[in-house]
């Protein structure tokens, strides 16, 4: 096979601007480098804002995960102005976030993900009619099913929200709607159509039953729904031989609720760590950006307008401890401790990101209706709060794709410094000072790149096993 270069992209049914440069050498990548080339720069419209101003126009930074982002500005702003939400006003900010979290999922794995296997490439194989059917582009039966069943859930944002995306919702102390009896059983009634359609269609069974899977062949046996179809692919193409990540994950714990956090925060390497955040970097070495490698809470996003030769992405390095990162569904499953992702940590390919989502959603949806039963409209949602002239605040959440955080400062009532890592900043980050290659561009090495192969398959599943949102890597 011809040694040879390969600039992959623009990357279709992926939200922004993506483009992989990859070294192939006898039949796989040797090397790959990771461009995000469109440079947005929202953390510097921030400068001179009334610290208020983040809760409307961060959410604008992406019309697929402005929940997150809203939440993490509202919670940098809270850490800032020492506020704190009232239990039943944390209770509608995680149930605002999670559903915006689900239907993610939902659009993923439907629209994103599965289309690849319609690819004419499959043709061959015995599944691949069930896959056209399903899975074709804006075709496929399964497109329909998801976007119905994601339009029900995103009801409940309109019910609480008032709408989607760029709700204002959340606020440092509450949130804006206290819902009413007739608001929590329509909640609950969207919920019911929901799990409809994972018990007859995602999973094809009780989604209880998917969320006890605790082993690997347990899940290999799995045959109902498009879960299913999934595994047969699966196995069929040797999605758990490829993408292999780092073997780090972190999570920053998602939706804060009265003393915990539903789905916990920390750091895994083979063992349970706490996160800690002062240890946490973006490295420029390999950016397009000035200055220096700093913390966020110290830094600041001043574009190279030159674009440096030795440099070639918009996106900053993000390293915690001085590691490459992969954060996301898979990891948040791995760090709260289910025994399914814990027994796929060994091997985090291009299908355990996958089933991490599924393992996600069906957990979700559990979340989902004990918070709802849980509502009580006749409690409050909404505490006092005041915003100081100056002070700073860290947001940390999750978002679909993983750890997403906000860091402010602001001095005589305006922002001096904001700064943004969103999940896909961790996991497509550029190398950093030392030479060390991102969480994608390490797990593309070893991916199969067929003769002829201009846009190579594996290089596809690997890079959408992730889910990248570019437009939220870059700012």
């Amino acid at each position: 096979m011809t040694d040879r270069n390969l600039l992959v992209g623009p990357f279709n049914r992926v939200e922004g601007d993506l483009e992989v440069r990859l070294d192939v050498r006898d039949g796989a990548v040797a090397a790959a480098y990771t461009n995000s080339p469109l440079f947005r720069g929202f953390e510097m419209m921030m400068l001179g804002k009334d610290p208020r101003d983040a809760l409307t126009i961060t959410p604008r930074i992406c019309g697929i995960c402005s929940i997150s982002q809203s939440a993490a500005a509202a919670f940098a702003l809270a850490d800032a102005a020492w506020a704190e939400m009232p239990d039943q006003g944390m209770l509608i900010a995680a149930i605002l976030h999670a559903v915006e979290n689900l239907a993610d999922h939902l659009t993923h794995f439907n629209l994103f993900f599965m289309p690849d296997f319609a690819r004419p490439v499959y043709a061959d194989r015995t599944w691949h009619d069930q896959a056209v059917a399903r899975f074709t582009a804006q075709q496929g039966s399964a497109a329909r099913d998801a976007v119905t069943a994601r339009a029900e859930l995103l009801h409940i944002v309109g019910l609480l929200g008032g709408k989607w995306p760029h709700t204002l919702a959340i606020q440092p102390a509450g949130v804006t709607k206290a819902p009413t009896l007739s608001d929590k059983v329509r909640i609950q009634t969207a919920l019911r159509s929901c799990r409809r359609y994972l018990e007859t269609t995602l999973f094809g069974a009780p989604t209880e039953q998917f969320a006890a899977l605790s082993a690997r062949d347990s899940l290999m046996d799995w045959t109902a729904g498009d879960a299913g179809l999934f595994l047969r692919i699966a196995a069929d193409t040797g999605l758990d031989d490829i993408g292999m990540g780092p073997g780090r994950f972190m999570s920053f714990g998602a939706y804060p609720l009265p003393g915990k956090r539903a789905f916990a925060a920390g750091m895994w390497d083979g063992g349970l760590h706490d996160v800690d955040t002062a240890q946490i970097t973006e490295d420029i070495s390999h950016a397009w950006m000035l200055g220096e490698t700093a913390h966020p809470a110290d830094g600041r996003t001043a574009p190279d307008e030159d674009m440096r030769d030795d440099a070639y992405s918009w996106c900053k390095a993000p390293r915690l401890n001085g590691q490459t990162i992969e954060t996301g569904a898979f990891a948040r499953q791995i760090i709260d401790g289910n025994p399914l992702a814990r027994d796929l940590a060994d091997r985090p390919s291009a299908m355990a990101r996958v089933v991490g989502r599924l393992i996600e959603i069906a957990r979700t949806q559990m979340l989902l209706e004990d918070l709802a039963a849980q509502i009580d409209p006749k409690d409050r949602f909404m505490g006092h709060w005041d915003m100081p002239k100056s002070g700073q605040g860290q947001g940390l959440v999750e978002a679909a794709r993983g750890a997403l955080g906000h860091w402010t400062k602001f001095d005589n009532g305006k922002i001096t410094g904001y700064q943004i890592i969103a999940p896909t900043t961790w996991n497509f980050g550029p190398r950093d000072a030392a030479g060390n290659p991102g969480p994608l561009e390490a797990a593309l090495v070893g991916a199969p790149v067929g003769d002829g192969e201009e846009t190579p398959i594996a290089v596809q599943h690997i890079v959408r096993s992730f889910d990248p949102c570019m437009v939220c890597t870059v700012h």
